[in-house]
């Protein structure tokens, strides 16, 4: 049987109702292709919501509520790449961020490990650009430009690429403004990259499936951290390359993205 690769690429703080603001057309490609909602809970912060979101484990459980990962129980939740190395170790994995406490092993967390004997293995590859201090579109930017590389040229069975610059515009100016909406175009460029690099691989006969998701919106004026609905609202939208991206419910926990993605392998 064919093996099946998988990209997921996470949005930071993106409401979809963006799309009332701006013309986002990879983002409306996935989105048509199958779509499950999600109500993330209370923090409605990066750290636990994406310790949720890469594990499957709950905030209760992985111990994460807010940025500073004090308390971290990761240890004991493997993220969506090592688990999908743990069960076939000949199982390529990458990961591309700006936000450093996803894949940073110098920082606070990672939330993705590190795997350093896969890593010097080219098992395992990590990019991380440090949007924190140098500004996360120009980070995006470069986050972009090596991960749809990293596609094209390796393939890897299983990747994850994070983009922040829409969560930052949403603190800067708000989810109705039109520098939010010109970030999430931005975005979508990087986005239509990535599926042009997955279309490559696939008409050379590979299987993909590529999914979509965010950990969180904004409130209309900025911000973000409670159960508000525009706040709360997450989905994963999905489309397949030679791969049935349809199956799912309609709506689920956020616990159950990684479990999902997993069997989808």
């Amino acid at each position: 049987m064919e093996r099946t690769h998988l990209l997921l690429i996470g949005v930071d703080g993106l409401r979809l109702d963006v799309l009332d603001l701006a013309d986002l057309p990879a983002l409306r490609r996935m989105l048509d292709g199958a779509c499950t909602s999600m109500t993330m809970p209370a923090p409605t912060i990066s750290g636990p919501c994406w310790s949720t979101l890469l594990t499957g484990a709950s905030v209760e459980q992985h111990g994460v509520v807010d940025n500073r990962f004090i308390g971290s129980r990761l240890a004991l939740h493997p993220d969506l790449l090592t688990l999908a190395f743990l069960a076939d170790p000949t199982r390529t994995t990458f990961a591309a961020a700006a936000w450093p406490p996803l894949v940073d092993p110098a920082g606070v967390g990672p939330v993705i490990r590190t795997r350093d004997d896969q890593r010097r293995l080219e098992q395992h590859r990590v990019v991380v650009r440090d949007g924190e201090t140098y500004g996360y579109r120009v980070a995006d930017g470069e986050v972009a430009v090596f991960a749809t590389a990293g596609v094209l040229a390796a393939g890897p069975d299983v990747a994850f690429v994070h983009f922040s610059s829409v969560d930052e515009a949403g603190h800067l100016f708000g989810a109705r403004s039109a520098e939010y909406a010109a970030a999430a175009r931005r975005v979508d460029g990087h986005l239509a990259g990535l599926l042009a690099a997955v279309e490559a691989r696939a008409g050379a006969g590979e299987h993909w499936l590529v999914a979509v998701t965010t950990d969180h919106g904004h409130l209309d004026g900025g911000g973000h951290g409670g159960a508000e609905p525009e706040v709360a609202a997450s989905f994963v939208a999905r489309m397949g390359f030679g791969v049935e991206p349809a199956g799912w419910p309609e709506e689920m926990p956020p616990t159950e993205l990684t479990p999902r993605l997993l069997a989808a392998l």
